[in-house]
């Protein structure tokens, strides 16, 4: 393989600050660079050893709040995050229900389970939980927890 993961993933944002907050505050991932620039103002957060999200809020551009239907979203549909262990799984699929950002149901595709969520921007985000790391079996989502 040529590849190791997915180095990082830019995504628009009508609110920087409030992206930023979120995905820190939920996710606990580290800030790692702002910068106002000409134009935009932009942030790295780091989500992994070599991956990172590198959100943009540019004024009046359009783009910055997510459409709500699955395949209708545009280039970039979801976000997937693999949380890091079964108990951190279950720690984020707390803080994500206190904060109303999911209805807590998961769901069984074989190879991990998922947690869908929506960030401040209404983009749909995925929490992933690998339970098969061989990746071998995949199959339609069977509700896991209510």
């Amino acid at each position: 393989m040529r590849i190791n993961g997915i180095n990082h993933v830019a995504v628009l944002t009508s609110d920087l600050d409030r992206f930023v907050a979120f995905y820190r505050e939920v996710f606990d991932l580290p800030l790692i660079f702002e910068e106002e620039a000409p134009g935009f103002r932009h942030a790295i957060l780091r989500a992994g050893e070599t991956s990172w999200l590198h959100p943009a809020e540019v004024k009046g551009n359009p783009h910055g709040a997510a459409l709500p239907d699955m395949f209708k979203r545009g280039h970039l549909d979801h976000l997937a995050l693999t949380a890091a262990s079964p108990e951190a799984f279950a720690q984020l699929r707390t803080q994500l229900v206190e904060r109303g950002a999911s209805d807590g149901k998961v769901e069984d595709l074989g190879a991990f389970h998922a947690l869908w969520f929506r960030d401040p921007d209404g983009m749909r985000g995925e929490v992933s939980l690998i339970v098969d790391s061989r990746l071998g079996l995949f199959h339609a989502p069977v509700p896991l927890l209510p």
